[in-house]
């Protein structure tokens, strides 16, 4: 049966709303249909189509129609062509469907609320036809979407591929996702200026409107839906903290740029460490970038360290940040209140702006990198950091691919091969040496999937630090030993059920330690039978 989100204007209301309309599966009469047709045929045809288009956009805009005609073959194809299909639904590909949304925008799926429905947002989140089947929301501004800026409602893309990922990777029901866009205006004047931006034409608001209609908005979730997992996705910096300290324990949510990308970048990291001859404790971790995402990842990176003994402060003075001004310390001028707990407390120097000349001072072996600049980890940069270390672990973080720190091919260069690498956007494998290296990919799709799956499962009142730290070494020992043999820092995507639903059982297991679930009854499972209820829970197509 395929699901379907029909618009239609309610003249009693004034306003367009949205029905559904489930189509069953019914067989063709005689004649209506060819005389040989099977669903594994079509599911080949439908690939072959899908190839046959030339540029990424056309597949993207051709598999938003496979869906929205038939949801259960879009979601086979997911299955069974995953490393294939995820780069077109989500990263890279789906940053140019936000660029191009008004453009190439034909019918809803998702829930749009304007800064115009202040006051009456329950209404509107009360029309989403799948109301009583919601379980997870994916809600975005649209003010900063991945490295592109401020794109308004054209970020709805984000929302809809990030649950077409919750639904492929850990099997979260079609029916139960719920794409919130909140239009609160837009600063970038190509939007302001396009006659086909869907979305208000107007600057953002103020803080302090912005606030309140925040508010009204999580209360009116927590109401209408008080069974529904809140993941915010690319907020603002400042609203990205701001909010998520906010409303942490309003309902469950979590901040999917901060904690998701912290979560997969320690996975990593851990993962990354057992390929360094180097003790954790001699680990020094340089943040190149100190937006949302990085100071999310550092605070996620002290985990590398207490897990292993160390106390906070010791842990602290292992990590430094880089932002657009350079290293980030003490006295410095502007540096913003949430990266101060970073700010190096005894440097007494100069201002330190150039990277390659912090990473010979700092001497860092770890070099993550979420900051939207391109090439920044030059020859330079890389080979610096060769010297500090017998295998530096260098992990370019930013996404779609041409905002990337360096590719593949220039870390195993400029590090004679000894470079332990995984990126933010896929990168192929390089032969160096006459050994075929594969890269690694941190995808936050490695971990929200599972931490979104066990949340629901033990319906957690919040989403606590030790729960995304719990999916975090769960995605660090799902490594299998032959993946662990090619010196893998991520698992293979197409494990990526297997992986959800390892991550999910400890998750459900944190909440219970932390006294935030209320599913009561998974405490008396042991941790087989959990595993075996967690993959029962999982819809496939």
């Amino acid at each position: 049966m395929s699901i379907v989100l029909s618009p239609y204007w309610s003249p009693d209301e004034g306003i367009q709303k949205l029905k559904l309309e489930a189509r069953a599966k019914v067989p063709a009469a005689p004649g209506l249909a060819p005389p040989v047709f099977s669903v594994k045929a079509q599911l080949d045809r439908t690939l072959l189509q899908l190839r046959s288009r030339t540029s990424p956009i056309e597949k993207y805009t051709f598999l938003a129609q496979v869906k929205q005609a038939d949801v259960e073959a879009f979601y086979k194809l997911c299955l069974e062509y995953m490393p294939e299909i995820t780069p077109i639904i989500y990263t890279p590909t789906v940053g140019d469907a936000c660029l191009q949304y008004s453009k190439i925008y034909r019918n809803s799926e998702g829930l749009f609320i304007s800064l115009k429905d202040k006051g009456r947002i329950g209404n509107i989140l009360r029309n989403w036809p799948l109301a009583n089947e919601a379980r997870i929301s994916v809600v975005t501004d649209g003010s900063r979407i991945l490295g592109l800026g401020d794109l308004g409602v054209n970020g709805m893309p984000i929302a809809v591929g990030k649950l077409s990922l919750y639904v492929a990777g850990a099997g979260i029901r079609p029916s139960s996702t719920l794409p919130i866009t909140l239009d609160l205006g837009t600063n970038n004047s190509s939007n302001l200026s396009d006659p086909l931006y869907l979305g208000l034409r107007q600057r953002r608001p103020s803080d302090a409107e912005y606030d309140a209609f925040m508010d009204e908005f999580i209360t009116e979730m927590g109401r209408v839906y008080p069974k529904v997992l809140v993941q915010f996705e690319d907020f603002s910096t400042d609203h990205a903290f701001s909010y998520l300290e906010r409303f942490c324990n309003s309902l469950p949510l979590f901040n999917d740029d901060i904690q998701g990308t912290g979560a997969v970048v320690l996975a990593g990291l851990l993962s990354a460490a057992r390929l360094v001859p180097i003790p954790r404790n001699e680990h020094r971790i340089l943040l190149f970038g100190a937006g949302s995402a990085s100071v999310g990842v550092a605070k996620q990176l002290m985990s590398f360290f207490t897990i292993a003994g160390m106390n906070e402060e010791a842990a602290r003075s292992q990590i430094w940040l880089v932002d657009s001004k350079g290293l980030v310390y003490v006295g410095r001028e502007e540096v913003a209140d949430y990266k101060m707990y970073f700010a190096r407390r005894h440097y007494t120097g100069l201002p330190m702006k150039d990277l390659a000349e912090i990473v010979e001072y700092v001497k860092p072996t770890v070099l993550p990198g979420p900051s939207t600049i391109a090439g920044a980890f030059t020859p330079k940069v890389i080979r610096q950091m060769s010297q500090n270390t017998p295998r530096p672990i260098i992990f370019p973080l930013s996404n779609p691919v041409h905002l990337s720190e360096c590719t593949f091919a220039e870390a195993l260069t400029h590090s004679n091969g000894t470079a332990v690498f995984a990126s933010g956007s896929p990168f192929g494998s390089e032969i160096i040496g006459g050994v075929r290296r594969e890269p690694g990919q941190g995808n936050n799709m490695y971990i929200f999937p599972g931490l979104g799956l066990g949340a629901i499962l033990c319906r957690a009142k919040s989403v606590t630090d030790s729960m995304v730290q719990a999916s975090a070494l769960g995605l660090a020992g799902s490594l299998s030993w032959d993946e662990r043999a090619l010196e893998l820092v991520y698992p293979r995507i197409e494990r990526i059920r297997e992986i959800s639903a390892h991550i999910a059982v400890k998750v459900i297991r944190a909440a219970q330690k932390a006294g935030v679930d209320r599913s009561t009854d998974l405490k008396r499972m042991n941790d087989t039978r959990l595993l075996e209820f967690v993959k029962g829970k999982m819809w496939n197509p």
